[in-house]
């Protein structure tokens, strides 16, 4: 009943594996997702519908209203009360997504960063994201060289931290241990893909996600407050949906500049998850059926279950 960790770029296949192996293994799956977590952004996020939580439950899943604010911290608490209700029932708990911080939360923990503060958030937020990024690289060049470049609250929240506290955002954060996390923390899996067929199944689900009306949900999104959350605000698809609703450019080009900003963060995760986590990697082919992907998870957890310290790439 050890906690299952299944991480991988957006687009990988990583929520239809993750229902498979939790039928294979009894488990329940816990989303590492944090857009997920607003109710509401069901299409653009690829939320599981009523179909899949009826085959497996699912936590950590519109938790929260887009007038909330959701973040690491609150995260790492739900997912500890889910992963605790999930092992007194006799299951396996799968945390299952593509939002590294929330990985990375849940295994370092959260440091010693102060909280927000509102004042100063306000200043950096009017402030130019260049401005900013110069700042962290003269104060944090390690962070500078990690961090999102292209994700202000990120960027934000990591110039706050430097300015309250003094010290580099990276000097910040428990140290990485990767034997303390695998031997206390779970099984570290990751799915990857080669990139011709990943980005053709990140076209295809772009493609899907504005058949089934990401245009008309982003619209009723607007009407409950999506664009006074900066944080909801930054999913991939609502943002640049958003800008169309608001004339900047033709639905078609909009469509293509979502499937390019997606294949931009199935990139910059794999990176990510490549150098930030040891992940025991599976390859999916074109051809692999989620329940075969699973069946090979499932054989890599138990020979990792019984191993200590990292895993080996499969």
């Amino acid at each position: 009943m050890r906690p299952i960790l299944l991480a991988g770029p957006t687009g990988v296949g990583k929520s239809e594996v993750a229902l498979c192996l939790a039928e294979q293994l009894g488990g329940e799956i816990i989303s590492v997702d944090s857009m997920q977590v607003y109710r509401g952004l069901d299409i653009g996020t690829a939320k599981p519908g009523p179909a899949e939580r009826a085959r497996v439950p699912h936590h950590l899943i519109d938790v929260a209203e887009l007038t909330e604010s959701f973040d690491a911290a609150r995260f790492v608490r739900l997912a500890r009360q889910a992963v605790q209700a999930i092992q007194t029932r006799g299951k396996t708990p799968i945390l299952c997504g593509g939002t590294g911080l929330y990985f990375r939360a849940w295994l370092e923990g959260l440091g010693e960063a102060p909280p927000a503060d509102h004042g100063l958030r306000a200043e950096l937020e009017a402030t130019p994201l260049s401005d900013l990024l110069r700042e962290l690289a003269q104060r944090d060049p390690l962070t500078f060289a990690r961090i999102d470049r292209q994700n202000p609250r990120r960027v934000i929240r990591a110039v706050e931290v430097i300015r309250l506290t003094g010290k580099p955002f990276s000097a910040q954060r428990a140290p990485w241990n990767a034997a303390a996390q695998t031997a206390a923390r779970g099984v570290l899996v990751g799915l990857a893909r080669q990139p011709d067929d990943l980005r053709r199944r990140i076209q295809a689900r772009v493609d899907r996600m504005f058949e089934l009306g990401l245009v008309d949900e982003t619209r009723r999104l607007l009407a409950r407050g999506l664009a006074q959350n900066p944080t909801a605000l930054q999913a991939i698809g609502y943002r640049q949906v958003v800008e169309h609703l608001q004339g900047a450019r033709s639905l078609p080009e909009t469509i293509a500049l979502v499937k390019t900003r997606t294949w931009q963060l199935a990139r910059r995760q794999m990176t990510w998850f490549r150098g930030q986590m040891r992940l025991d990697w599976v390859e999916v082919g074109p051809e692999d059926s989620p329940e075969a992907v699973a069946t090979r998870v499932a054989h890599r957890c138990r020979i990792l279950a019984g191993q200590s310290g990292a895993g080996h790439p499969a």
